[in-house]
Parts: structure tokens; C-alpha cells; sequence
């Protein structure tokens, strides 16, 4: 199959290329980019005019659901809404039922992914045996499984020595340990930021030292340890503060960022709006804008959709007892595409933080357009406004605060391995 891109915008971060120009595809890689080779022949030719091309987006944090959970939704739903959304990777948590603690678990969400042929799948393989934070997982045989990285998922560790065993095990196995910055006895089963707003509602509230007191603690054994470490959806400015500092020093670390946080608010919760129950809590507004200029300076290296579809009963009890997380594969690129509309960062360097810049986390070969590598693109419209609705929602979860709002930039093309998985026309 051979298939040519025309006349569209390249945008390519990896390599620092943004221009017009072609690309041009065989047998699923990118052969080449601007002059086309020698007896090239197309047997189909996409016009990208007006459009931005660019590598598919990586996700470093999407709830499958698969196996275990499948009412809720399954990896072919999810994959049909992650290719609707120019997603061509995704990182999967381990805490999934079962656990993936074991390379069998492991072996078989990478296997049901394939199946679709809409996404690549990396599964994160549990820190601890069922994630109960006691017992270290077999990291090496979960490695050989394909899992790149280890997590606990957002379980608490029995104790800082078990963490501690851990990280030197990871680092062994030349591991990237996910953290999920929360130290459970001040967040003590709270549902939202500890403030005013929380106070005025009467909800238990958590504190913004439960995220940096955890960040402090994971830095310490960081250091002392030398593991290759992630924070996961980080949610205070305090916190970033404290890792831009730490990779100042030069320890080991990255972290990342939902979308709905770069959004979002406490005050988006006044009225009692399920929707808008996550874990970490939204924050501040000076948190809120913390998290911008962090994502701006790389300090913050990637923007992830921390995806949690849920059956409608799940956001239907009261707040407290809902259901946390947000469906967001199908908001990530207008959610992000917002940022530059605000004048937080230009174009090139927000697609950096939905492509190379995650996989790098992931140390996996993606997010470019390199020649030789996987024809995994995204072509999508910037300036095309459109409303997601109940009705034209790919994903099984329908729990989204951004559902009936008018958003900007439209995916008209996702290809994954050259092979084109969706398209608007």
C-alpha cells in the first residue's frame, strides 16, 4: 500500500520541522517527507489542505476497563474513540481486574488491542503483587511482557521501606516507577480541594500538602535510590514547583498533566456537578495556572486524558459517593489546542506534549515522522469548531463536564501502522 499525504501542514517536534509539505507512505512507514521518491506511484492520496499533520498522540493514562470491568466499556469501544481522537498510543494502569501483576494479564490486553488495529496499547505493569503495596511484583518477567513501566496505580504502600525495596528493584530492571503523588492519611477519603469552595459545599476536602508531602517523600528515595521516576497527573502549582526544582539538580524524574485540570476548577463543582468528581481534586485557580506555566517550561513533559469511562449510575449518587474520573480521549486535542488559543504556548510545542515528549516517557519509538518509523499521524483541522454530544460520543463513558460544549479543532484522519482507522469522510 502506498499512500501519500498532500499539501498539509507538518508539524513534527521530534525533528523541528513545520511547513507544507508531503509525506509520503509504503507498507505502513514513512518513506520520506517534502520530495517524493523516485517512481513513487500513489494508490491513494489524502489532501491534508488547511490541515495540521502531525505524529499520533501518545496517552500516557486511559482506563480500558478490559478485563474485568467490561460494563463500563472495553478496549474495542475505547480504541474506536481514541482513533476518533488522533490517538494512536495509549498507556494502560495496572488496575484492572485482574491485576496486571502477571505477564498473562499483560499479554492479553496488548492482545485484545491488536486485534482492534486501531491503537498500540503499553500496559504498566503493578509495583506490587494485586496492588496491595506489600509483596513487589515479578518486574522483570512484566518487563519481558512488554510492559514499560511499573505502578501501584493510585493504592497506597503499606510503608516507605516497601517503597523504598521497590524503587531499587525497579532501578535494577532499568524500570520507569508512575507515581501518583497522594499521601492517603491527609487525604483521609476527601473528594475535593480543601478551601473555601469545599467548605461552602460541606464536602470533605483534601489539602494541598497531600499532593506535595507525597512529591517530597517520592524525591527523597528518588535520590537515594537513583529509579527513573514519573509523577502522574500532578495537580498543585506547589508540586510543580518542587520538581522543576528537583530536575534542576538533575534527579531522574518527569511528570505530567490531565487536561481537565489545565481547565478546570473547584468552582466547576459548586452546583454539585458529579462530572467534575477526579482524583487528584481540581484545584485552585492559581493551581490551575501553576500547572500552565509548568506544562509551558517542560517541567511538566506531557498533557494526558486520564480517560475513566463509566456506566451513567456511576456519577448518579450523591457527590461524595460518585464515581471519580472523566471520559476524556475525545477532549484531549481541543483541550489542549486551548492553550494556545489562551497564548500559553504555541502550536508546535503543545502537539511536543501530546506526542515524542510522552513516548519519551515511555521510552518507546513514537510520537515522529521520522523516516523508517511507524506511519502513526494525526491530520486535524485547528480552526473547525464542533460540539460533542451524547450522540456523537464514541466512547462508553459518557461522564464528561464538557459534554454539550462548543469545542475547537476537529480530527478529519487517524492512521495507525499507514493503515487509515478513521476519517470523517
Amino acid at each position: 500500500m502506498r499512500l501519500r499525504i498532500s499539501n498539509g501542514r507538518v508539524i513534527d517536534p521530534a525533528n523541528n520541522v513545520d511547513s507544507i509539505q508531503d509525506i509520503y507512505i509504503v507498507d505502513g512507514r514513512i518513506i520520506a517527507l517534502g520530495t517524493s521518491p523516485d517512481g513513487f506511484m500513489p494508490d491513494e492520496d489524502i489532501d491534508a489542505s488547511d490541515n495540521i499533520v502531525c505524529p499520533g498522540f501518545v496517552d500516557l493514562r486511559a482506563h480500558f476497563r478490559e478485563p474485568g470491568q467490561e460494563h463500563k466499556a472495553t478496549i474495542a469501544s475505547e480504541s474506536r474513540a481514541a482513533s476518533r481522537s488522533g490517538i494512536t498510543t495509549l498507556c494502560c494502569p495496572p488496575d484492572t481486574d485482574p491485576v496486571i501483576d502477571t505477564p498473562a494479564v499483560a499479554n492479553l490486553i496488548q492482545r485484545r488491542a491488536d486485534e482492534t488495529g486501531k491503537v498500540r496499547i503499553m500496559p504498566l505493569g503493578a509495583l506490587t503483587q494485586r496492588l496491595e503495596g506489600q509483596q513487589i511484583s515479578e518486574m522483570k518477567a512484566l518487563k519481558d511482557a512488554g510492559c514499560v513501566g511499573v505502578s501501584n496505580a493510585m493504592r497506597p504502600m503499606s510503608n516507605l521501606i516497601s517503597v523504598r525495596r521497590a524503587m531499587e528493584y525497579a532501578a535494577t530492571h532499568d524500570l520507569t516507577i508512575f507515581l501518583h503523588a497522594d499521601d492517603p492519611s491527609l487525604s483521609n477519603n476527601g473528594c475535593v480541594h480543601e478551601g473555601a469552595v469545599g467548605t461552602r459545599l460541606g464536602l470533605p476536602g483534601i489539602p494541598e500538602a497531600a499532593e506535595t508531602v507525597a512529591v517530597a517523600g517520592s524525591l527523597a528515595l528518588i535520590e537515594q535510590t537513583g529509579v527513573r521516576a514519573h509523577f502522574c497527573m500532578v495537580s498543585t502549582a506547589r508540586a510543580v514547583q518542587m520538581i522543576s526544582r528537583a530536575q534542576f539538580d538533575g534527579l531522574p524524574i518527569s511528570a505530567d498533566v490531565s487536561a481537565h485540570h489545565l481547565h478546570l476548577t473547584e468552582i466547576d463543582i459548586l452546583d454539585f456537578d458529579s462530572m467534575c468528581h477526579v482524583r487528584p481534586p481540581l484545584r485552585t485557580q492559581r493551581d490551575r495556572d501553576g500547572l500552565r506555566h509548568g506544562l509551558a517550561r517542560a517541567t511538566l513533559a506531557a498533557i494526558c486524558s486520564d480517560h475513566q469511562p463509566h456506566e451513567p449510575d456511576a456519577k448518579l449518587a450523591p457527590f461524595s459517593a460518585t464515581a471519580t474520573g472523566i471520559s476524556g480521549l475525545e477532549t484531549l486535542l481541543p483541550l489542549s489546542l486551548r492553550l494556545v488559543d489562551d497564548g500559553f504556548m504555541t502550536l508546535p510545542d503543545v502537539i511536543a506534549r501530546l506526542t515524542y515528549m510522552p513516548a519519551r516517557v515511555l521510552g518507546i519509538d513514537a510520537g515522529t515522522l521520522s523516516p523508517e518509523s511507524s506511519a502513526d499521524i494525526c491530520i486535524f483541522d485547528p480552526q473547525e469548531y464542533w460540539t460533542l454530544t451524547s450522540q456523537n460520543i464514541l466512547s462508553h463513558g459518557h461522564n464528561t463536564p464538557f459534554m454539550d460544549w462548543e469545542l475547537k479543532g476537529q480530527v478529519k484522519h487517524t492512521l495507525f501502522g499507514g493503515k487509515v482507522v478513521y476519517s470523517t469522510k
